[in-house]
């Protein structure tokens, strides 16, 4: 098997794809069409991506089974485009979670002492304790967290820690999941937003998600409040932040922007870091040695399961749910030609099979295929496929809710 990785790696990682077999392809400078060259003429299995941009048009050729996202997120590959051409696509959740809540909480404590206006200002020889001999403080406040994953429940250890109080928000919790972790449950984002000294951000950007931090949530904060953004930019509306630094004191931590460089030096040029109270970083919150060590790790497994099994853990674009309508049972001596036998019949009634399993009992003398049709079976195919072969034992059609 041969894997093309398109970014930095780190070392570990490359030693452990090679241990276990692989052809390794290093070139982390690949982009845009270097990297759609190399798809195609490479001959890899699998691509290792960090941040490079993975587009539709550069799956066309080549023979790509597999692309791990080496990170928590996968907003970067065009998953449609992969999933159009039987693509699998996996990623390394929750490896960079410590990482991540070590920065959100630099952050934190950065825009309370205002360290950075600290540190500008004792380069530029200057002394000036009286202004920057003045902090709130961080004991008995709250922070209010939107996203109970991984990194969330990191930033939790954190906070109780720091003596913070910890309300949070998220699409699967639960008052009783809420009472676990030590925090106290809310209904809405709105309600966490409004009760919170901190609001820090951590969930994925999907399409739910895209924009969710809104006007209505910064108009609901209290001024002079501090949010945290380590997740996406494009979780929030950057207007209405921007507007709210303004108007109402909000202090802000980012570290990633509508508009950041596709390459890892560049031109930076988002208005929103030039506005007073607010602190950016260079999108680093997986930016540790730690952090870089565990998704390699997680990389190489994920790579050799599917190279050993054909099963991708993390896997992120198989479908829940299917067109199929009708779920064909199968049970059967386990024999060559009884599957052959079973689709050849579908295939004649031109339906299509959306998923199918043949599961071997014990001992290995008999087993049962479970395939899930587009459409039904006419009783003449039933028998056809009941009696067309001495090796099966029963067939059962079933109408799927």
């Amino acid at each position: 098997m041969k894997v093309l990785i398109a970014d930095k790696f780190e070392e570990s990682g490359l030693q452990g794809l090679q241990a276990i077999g692989c052809a390794v392809v290093y070139n982390p400078g690949l982009k845009d069409d270097a990297l759609a060259e190399a798809i195609r003429d490479s001959g890899a299995d699998v691509l290792v991506v960090r941040s490079t941009k993975v587009t539709g048009p550069m799956l066309q050729n080549g023979r790509l089974s597999l692309i791990v996202r080496a990170g928590a997120g996968y907003n970067t590959i065009d998953v449609k485009a992969a999933s159009a051409r039987g693509i699998y696509v996996s990623n390394c959740p929750g490896k960079n979670s410590i990482a991540v809540a070590e920065l959100a909480f630099g952050l934190i404590l950065s825009l309370d002492r205002r360290i950075p206006d600290n540190v500008a200002e004792l380069r530029a020889g200057k002394w000036n304790k009286k202004e920057f001999g003045q902090a709130r403080g961080l004991y008995g406040k709250t922070l209010g967290l939107i996203g109970l994953g991984q990194i969330g429940r990191e930033m939790i250890k954190r906070a109780h820690a720091f003596g913070l109080n910890v309300i949070g928000w998220s699409r699967s919790l639960t008052p009783e999941t809420a009472e676990e972790l030590g925090i106290a449950f809310r209904q809405t984002i709105l309600e966490v937003a409004h009760e919170s000294d901190i609001l820090s951000l951590h969930v994925a950007l999907t399409p739910e998600t895209r924009g969710m931090i809104n006007a209505d949530v910064f108009e609901v904060m209290r001024p002079g409040a501090s949010f945290i953004n380590t997740s996406r930019a494009e979780i929030v509306d950057q207007t209405a932040l921007a507007q709210a630094v303004k108007t109402k004191d909000i202090r802000a931590g980012l570290d990633v922007f509508a508009s950041e460089p596709a390459t890892a030096t560049g031109d930076f040029g988002d208005d929103i870091v030039s506005l007073p109270h607010v602190y950016g970083t260079h999108h680093i919150g997986a930016s540790t040695d730690q952090a870089q060590e565990a998704i390699a790790a997680e990389t190489v497994r994920i790579v050799r399961e599917f190279k050993e099994t054909g099963e991708v853990p993390n896997v992120v674009n198989l479908a829940d749910n299917t067109p199929a309508t009708h779920l064909l049972v199968v049970r059967h001596l386990d024999r060559p030609g009884v599957l052959a036998h079973v689709l050849n019949e579908i295939k004649r009634a031109q339906l299509n099979v959306q998923r199918m399993e043949n599961i071997v009992f014990a001992g290995a003398e008999a087993a049962i295929a479970r395939i899930e049709l587009d459409g039904t079976l006419e009783p003449e195919a039933v028998d056809a496929i009941r009696n067309g072969n001495q090796d099966v034992l029963e067939v059962t059609l079933l109408t799927l809710k």
